[in-house]
């Protein structure tokens, strides 16, 4: 069965709820959230975990790998109800005082499978940043660390869809998907993910919901996962057009 989450960012705890409620009256079949972790926000993604959880959802929060100590307890590994997370390197802090240690995705992952092995720990993959076999050898290296399975990057082009279902077939696996809407969202997505558009790329709001549509179906049809991103764009013009492929 095909399972849908929300990315939803937690900007402060009022915002997180509205967000959470909105999601619930659009998309109600929707039952897991999945939860970025920002520096520059006040709430950290395990806290917005705990209010997913508190309306009701699953909650998915990310844990950045340079961010935890070599003593250090592991975050989410003895809190109430969260059963998945995902780990995902982390972008270095927008502040200097932040501590980061040199820690990989793999690592950090195979410390969860030790002392945690209780949870479910989902890795990153993306197609874009770098070159394929680079990014293939780390997500191996994942793998082998005990990863379930693997969260992408938000994909923008069939074709990168279908050759990154080749590398991934026997993976678990949650595709991401986000509106690009306007030249300074594209903009973003090049200049800081890398990302190569397809020529007829078409940022307007009509084209990205029919772009999710039919990528929803092709993941429907491979019985993977997804997850949608919806950016600089109000929840219900994204997700009410969608709401007939977000039921489980």
């Amino acid at each position: 069965m095909t399972r849908i989450a929300i990315e939803l960012i937690p900007r402060d705890a009022d915002n997180l709820n509205a967000d959470l409620t909105q999601v619930r009256q659009i998309a109600p079949d929707i039952s897991t959230i999945n939860l970025p972790d920002l520096l520059r926000l006040p709430l950290r993604a395990w806290e917005g975990a705990a209010l997913a959880r508190a309306q009701g959802f699953t909650a998915i929060p990310h844990i950045r790998a340079i961010d935890i100590a070599p003593d250090a307890p592991l975050p989410c590994a003895e809190q109430e109800g969260i059963e998945e997370i995902l780990v995902v390197a982390g972008d270095p802090p927008p502040d200097e005082t932040h501590r980061v240690w040199p820690n990989s995705s793999a690592q950090i992952i195979a410390r969860y499978q030790r002392e945690a092995p209780h949870l479910k720990v989902y890795a990153a993959f993306d197609p874009y940043r770098r070159a394929p076999w680079q990014e293939l050898e780390d997500v191996k290296q994942k793998r082998d660390a005990g990863a379930a399975g693997f969260f992408t990057q938000p994909l923008f082009d069939r074709r990168m869809f279908d050759l990154s279902a080749s590398w991934l077939e026997d993976d678990c696996v949650f595709w991401g998907i986000s509106p690009v809407i306007g030249p300074k969202s594209r903009a973003y997505w090049e200049r800081v993910n890398h990302v190569v558009f397809p020529r007829d790329f078409d940022p307007s709001l009509d084209a990205n919901v029919a772009f999710a549509r039919t990528l929803l179906t092709d993941i429907r049809a491979l019985g993977g996962n997804a997850y949608l991103m919806p950016l600089r764009v109000a929840l219900d013009a994204y997700l009410a057009p969608l709401s007939n492929l977000l039921k489980s």
